[in-house]
């Protein structure tokens, strides 16, 4: 399909640089970007980002944070 199209000047500026990087037309670059970007996943089609709730665990009966070798016993026993 022929048409006429109008590109902005930053846009053309930049369709160049892909040229001249690439070695390709213009007709085979525009092509390519323009099948990149319909390619693109739309906004509602991205996942959201995971996020962890966080929630306090609280401390088991019987252990004392401030004596490293009992928590050392407790995690990996008396032979450790």
């Amino acid at each position: 399909m022929r048409t006429t199209l109008t590109l902005d000047e930053d846009v053309a500026v930049r369709l160049r640089h892909e040229m001249a990087r690439t070695g390709a037309g213009m007709k085979v670059v525009v092509n390519a970007l323009l099948r990149r970007g319909l390619e693109a996943p739309k906004a509602e089609e991205i996942a959201r980002p995971f996020t962890v709730q966080a929630r306090s665990m609280g401390l088991k009966a019987g252990m004392d944070m401030d004596d490293i070798a009992g928590l050392l016993d407790f995690l990996d026993g008396p032979a450790r």
